[in-house]
């Protein structure tokens, strides 16, 4: 199969944070980049303008596409899109995302399924949209912003946010395996806790429920949410740059196919995630190992 120096991306979530920051770092690298996002021509209007602006001021091949992760039409819309402007598709980042921070009794079930929407499902439509043209290329890449807090330290409040992002490292695992003889490749990216930097935190949800969450803020977990916030902002060294997260995934894309990590850490914080995972992903390459699969360890190369 033909392998391209400079890539075909799409970036999902990408009209602030990592999203915004690795598709600016990845059309700096020399690839199309469409970085999308929903509400296109509404409230993201202004980033739409200032990422057209931005290309234009440093002559890069960087576009926004309306792509809201929540509607299958919409996805479906976008990737068809890309495909017919380019003719293929070579990476996926899957980066779109959103927190909320509160005690976890005061979710209610439908803010937990929203959460878990935002962060699992929209990886899947997403996928089935996009999947069958890189089928079809034999080859490609698929990248997945994890979190630390999939296997990391877990501190309180954070719990719809953890229970997503690890049913997402999940999935991105179980996808690896299948893709492999397709000819796909897959890189998990796993960012740290940046408290700074991003608007992870300041654009977080919070509980609906606000008497049970009051009960929190009154009884013996009066403390959590500021000791838990400050604590991480504390682990987080004073050179902690989230711009490291977008550098990485440059990197994972700009490596030769079949040679790229299957997970990377840039987790300044060191929360133990990256022992943890360590283990976890012996433990699966030794299973596949034991039945037999051990090939699907590594993408194939088509031809």
């Amino acid at each position: 199969m033909t392998q391209h120096s400079s890539k075909i991306i799409v970036v999902t979530g990408a009209s602030s944070g990592f999203g915004l920051m690795t598709a600016r770092a990845l059309a700096h690298a020399g690839h199309s980049v469409y970085a999308s996002m929903r509400e296109t021509e509404g409230r993201n209007a202004p980033q739409v303008a200032e990422i057209a602006a931005y290309a234009q001021k440093h002559g890069i091949d960087l576009r926004s596409i309306e792509l809201d992760v929540a509607s299958q039409a919409s996805v479906d819309v976008a990737i068809a899109r890309i495909v017919a402007d380019n003719g293929r598709l070579d990476v996926i980042v899957h980066n779109a995302g959103h927190m909320s921070y509160g005690p976890a009794e005061a979710f209610t079930p439908e803010q937990f399924a929203e959460l878990y929407d935002i962060n699992v499902l929209s990886t899947q439509r997403v996928n089935r949209a996009a999947l069958p043209q890189l089928r079809k290329q034999g080859n490609g890449l698929v990248v997945w912003v994890s979190s630390s807090s999939a296997r990391g330290g877990t501190p309180p409040y954070l719990a719809p946010y953890f229970a997503a992002k690890a049913g997402m490292d999940a999935l991105a695992v179980s996808y690896a395996g299948e893709l492999a003889r397709w000819g796909i490749e897959t890189s998990i990216i796993v960012p740290g806790a940046f408290t700074k930097g991003t608007n992870h935190f300041a654009h977080s949800g919070s509980p609906a429920d606000k008497a049970r969450a009051d009960e929190y803020a009154a009884g013996p977990t009066a403390d959590f949410g500021e000791v838990a916030f400050k604590g991480l902002a504390a682990l987080e060294p004073a050179d902690a740059d989230p711009q490291a997260v977008a550098d990485a995934t440059v990197a994972v894309v700009g490596l030769p196919f079949g040679r790229r990590p299957f997970r990377v850490h840039i987790d300044p914080s060191e929360d133990g995630a990256e022992i943890v995972n360590g283990v976890a992903d012996r433990v699966r390459a030794e299973l596949l190992r034991r039945i037999g699969l051990d090939d699907i360890l590594k993408p194939r190369v088509r031809a």
